[in-house]
């Protein structure tokens, strides 16, 4: 069994957002030789998400409300959390979509379901944050 390991950094200009990284996990298949295994990808910190949905604005602009209806960013003062920082929100969203996904790889792709991408999500931007991609497999 072989494996590969990539790190891919990434910093939001905005607070939160919403970042398409399939092309980059499917680069890193494709350094990585592997032909038939599993992709682990997930976000390196405690306040990002990695998870796989559909590539729509609309459902983007969705997930933005849905997730500020569970977790609202402000007032700042309603969260234990926030004394030395103001993220309090950004943690109970990531922890709501997740922190990582594992993805089939097949005859050397990516093995999807219809429309599914791989999406990064970023909950207190504006810093660097770090990705994870480990590829097991032969």
């Amino acid at each position: 069994m072989k494996t590969y390991r990539k790190e891919l950094y990434i910093q939001t200009p905005t607070r939160r957002a919403f970042v398409n990284i399939t092309n980059e996990l499917e680069k890193a298949l494709k350094e990585s030789n592997i032909k038939e295994g599993l992709l682990l990808c997930n976000a390196m910190h405690i306040t990002a998400s990695v998870f796989i949905n559909d590539n729509e604005i609309g459902l983007h602009h969705d997930f933005e409300k849905w997730l500020e209806k569970l977790a609202p960013e402000k007032p700042y003062s309603q969260y234990e959390h926030n004394g030395y920082e103001d993220n309090g929100d950004a943690h109970l969203k990531r922890t709501i979509m997740g922190r990582e996904v594992v993805i089939a790889i097949t005859d050397g792709k990516l093995d999807f379901g219809p429309w599914e991408e791989v999406f990064y999500g970023e909950f207190d931007g504006m810093r660097k944050k770090r990705i994870l991609i480990k590829i097991i497999g032969e």
